[in-house]
């Protein structure tokens, strides 16, 4: 089944306009933006959730790997926000909500192109909240840690190829990082994303919410 087909039928009835497009790809995301206001009307919350990760250690992390990270994780925010927040701005209200990462937060070893990346985003949220900040519209980060999804299963397949250890012990040693000693769902973080899309939130502008365990703290 294709992605947006999986898409459909997981939404159900609250799928509304649904719209697959290339966000790294700046003439694909001003089509796909305008096609998805034709169908479903103005856009009031934005959530950057694209994404991809990869290791290399520094030395051989070539130019087309760094190009890919900064593409998938840093310009692909740039790239639909800056054709969404106009909107929110001339109708006085939106929010953005970019899904970063604790690599926005601290440093990890042998991912330094994912780890830049992520610490744009969280740079660039902060710069959009305090531009915005008066026009109705917030702007703010979640940064989850590990998490159980496709690309936590693709680090603990990189890690059982590279090491030979056992996936469960591979999936171990990324969930150790957390201080709760687990990784986190993807219910914890998409309940931060809705807190964050919330009228409760409302005062909260320019953060980067760890949702990690306590792995990292942010101040």
């Amino acid at each position: 089944m294709e992605p947006l087909t999986q898409t459909k039928a997981a939404l159900g009835e609250h799928a509304g306009a649904l719209v697959a497009m290339d966000v790294a790809d700046e003439a694909a995301v001003t089509k796909g933006v305008a096609q998805i206001e034709a169908e479903a009307g103005p856009i009031d919350i934005l959530v950057n959730n694209a994404g991809k990760a990869s290791s290399a250690p520094f030395e051989k992390t070539e130019s087309a790997l760094w190009a890919e990270m900064l593409a998938s994780n840093l310009s692909s925010v740039f790239l639909v926000t800056r054709a969404v927040l106009p909107g929110m701005s001339r109708r006085g209200r939106g929010r953005v909500i970019n899904v970063a990462s604790t690599a926005g937060l601290t440093g990890y070893a042998y991912v330094s192109a994912y780890v830049a990346a992520k610490h744009g985003v969280i740079g660039l949220t902060r710069s959009l909240a305090l531009e915005y900040a008066r026009r109705g519209v917030t702007v703010n980060a979640v940064c989850p840690g590990y998490t159980d999804t496709p690309l936590v299963a693709d680090a603990v397949a990189n890690i059982v190829a590279k090491t030979g250890r056992g996936a469960d012990e591979a999936r171990s040693t990324l969930a150790k990082v957390n201080p709760m000693q687990r990784l986190v769902t993807p219910g914890e973080v998409a309940d931060s994303i809705l807190w964050l899309a919330s009228t409760g939130a409302s005062a909260i502008n320019g953060q980067a919410v760890g949702v990690a365990g306590g792995e990292v703290f942010t101040g």
